[in-house]
């Protein structure tokens, strides 16, 4: 999975798993928006075209084509400059949800950081800190296991990191296996989530620029597909891809 790794900082803003599966949710929002905006201008055109070709039958087809190209780049044209605005400020949404949820990126790095964040402060987390702080191996393996079919991430969170103080060679369990059994689905939606957004906004870019140009771009075809791979590579579903005439 290509996921990107960001830097240590102290400045990167927190996003709750709630706000980043809600940026999700707008980033469809705008994106299906800003796909509606285009088909509204396609089918403008597309119903252009059949009206002139309906009117045109007495022209040969080398004049037809010149007539139907001129009249319809004319069109596209003032669609182009009626929509700009709308156009831009769907962009500039989905843009912005895109780079709240790559900030939230260096937070979610991996499931046994979500772990370690895990009712920190509580009271019983402290307890339960204490209560281990001499637990033999076969103890800390035993409660690693129970953690898991209780699904209780509060005891998974401090024995991670009892075990996390130990020599690799010495562990008793793998807090990296732990930390998954325990919070690795949530931790794969969230990349999933961010991931899409990414996407959604790359299609969002890269149909706007077909509307300008009058044709997709091949490299932005391939790019869209690579990271439609990479959120594969998690279970993520496809994005269906919107079909314009």
């Amino acid at each position: 999975m290509a996921t990107k790794r960001q830097s240590p900082t102290l400045t990167r803003p927190w996003r709750s798993v709630t706000e980043i599966r809600d940026g999700l949710e707008k980033a469809r929002k705008f994106s299906e928006q800003h796909t509606l905006l285009l088909g509204e201008q396609y089918s403008k055109i597309r119903a252009r075209r059949e009206q002139l070709e309906g009117n045109l039958s007495d022209l040969s087809p080398s004049e037809r084509a010149n007539v139907l190209a001129r009249a319809v780049g004319g069109l596209r044209s003032d669609l182009k400059r009626s929509t700009l605005d709308a156009r831009t400020a769907r962009l500039r949404e989905i843009d912005a949800v895109r780079r709240g949820l790559d900030d939230a990126r260096a937070h979610y790095q991996s499931p046994i950081q979500m772990l370690a964040r895990e009712s920190l402060g509580s009271e019983r987390r402290s307890r339960l800190m204490q209560q281990i702080e001499h637990s033999g191996d076969a103890e800390l393996a035993s409660l690693a296991a129970f953690a898991v079919s209780a699904k209780d991430r509060e005891l998974g969170a401090v024995l991670a990191g009892r075990v996390q103080r130990m020599p690799h060679g010495e562990r008793p369990f793998s807090p990296q296996e732990l930390a998954d059994l325990l919070v690795g689905d949530e931790y794969r939606s969230v990349q999933a989530a961010i991931m899409e957004v990414d996407e959604l906004t790359q299609r969002a870019i890269l149909e706007d620029r077909a509307f300008e140009k009058g044709r997709a771009s091949g490299v932005g075809a391939v790019q869209v597909a690579l990271m439609n791979r990479d959120r594969a590579a998690i279970g993520a579903d496809p994005i269906s891809d919107e079909k314009e005439d």
